[in-house]
């Protein structure tokens, strides 16, 4: 197949790029470089790809909010699929930045709607987040669950994309699935994400910042077993459809904490801070669709994934001479 994947040179999407390239596909990515971190990690993620591409793969670069980046990838078409993990990331800065995170988040996946349904492809696969569901009650989040108690910015942006794209299934007949991804992690992971920020911190000595007192819990899901999900659900795509992808295993704040301590062999020194606005409390997904209709597994556990991330970290600090 001939795929345009969004948000190509990020964290998810440039192991997406590197997984269809080993499975023959053809690929086209589009990516705005935004600043919100380093673009160089970015820059060193297109290497990789283009490394192993041998001219299968090449590169768009511009927002998806943009015209004349839409035209120059629409130009390399037509498309089998589209996969769109291009987005505004992250909780609380979208909390100081509402406007940016609606235009790129909604407007964005709008204008890509619109793309779709006037050139193709009419099959696409949209990444969502877990933070849909709110402070949901307690136990296993469903895709039936309303979803309709976003506690910020960024949670809203996302539920707003999942309407419009059944909003485009309806009106023209696009094949739609969302993934509401959960806590993703994973070598090459953004460094202002979680295991990655408390990582760096312990790997210097220095105290991790725990935001309320560790209970709260999240779905941390290794980017591997995420990849294989969206492959799956790209493979599948029919009418629209809604899928959870996460590990299907919460784990505590605290002890995520001390899993990377023992990964590092370093103390878990923290430092207990109040909760922070717009976090929610739990998050836990059941996986029973995307087992079911997509084939979806988990393979990796936090343990395991915790250390493959170190091994990663440690080694891109020898790599810097830092």
């Amino acid at each position: 197949m001939k795929i345009l994947v969004t948000g190509a040179a990020g964290f998810i999407g440039s192991r997406l790029c590197r997984r269809l390239l080993a499975d023959g596909h053809e690929l086209v990515g589009l990516d705005s470089f935004d600043p919100y971190y380093d673009p160089a990690i970015k820059e060193h993620n297109v290497q990789e790809i283009e490394a192993l591409a041998g001219g299968s793969f090449s590169l768009v670069r511009g927002d998806v909010r943009d015209t004349a980046a839409l035209d120059a990838a629409w130009a390399q078409g037509p498309y089998d699929r589209l996969v769109h993990l291009a987005a505004r990331a992250g909780v609380r800065p979208s909390i100081d930045a509402p406007a940016e995170y609606l235009s790129v988040n909604v407007l964005g996946l709008l204008a890509l709607l619109e793309r779709c349904a006037a050139k193709g492809p009419a099959r696409l696969v949209v990444a969502s987040s877990s933070s849909v569901y709110g402070n949901s009650a307690p136990g296993a989040l469903h895709e039936e669950l309303a979803a309709d108690g976003p506690v910020s910015p960024y949670a809203a942006s996302k539920r707003a994309g999942e309407l419009l794209c059944h909003t485009w299934h309806h009106l023209h007949g696009l094949h739609v699935a969302c993934l509401r991804f959960f806590t993703v992690y994973g070598p090459g992971q953004r460094p202002e994400m979680a295991i990655h920020r408390f990582t760096r911190l312990l790997s210097e000595g220095r105290t991790v910042p725990m935001f309320g007192d560790g209970t709260t819990s999240r779905d941390y899901t290794y980017v591997d077993d995420i990849v294989d999900g969206v492959v799956r659900a790209m493979e599948r795509v029919e009418g629209y459809r809604v899928f959870n992808l996460g590990g299907g295993h919460p784990v505590e704040l605290r002890n995520l904490i001390d899993i990377i301590a023992g990964a590092l062999g370093v103390p878990a020194r923290v430092e207990q801070l109040p909760p922070q606005a717009g976090d929610v409390e739990h998050t836990h997904a059941s996986i029973e669709r995307a087992t079911r209709e997509l084939g979806f597994r988990v393979t990796t556990n936090i343990e395991d994934g915790v250390a493959a991330f170190v091994e990663w970290f440690r080694r891109m600090r020898r790599n810097l001479g830092s």
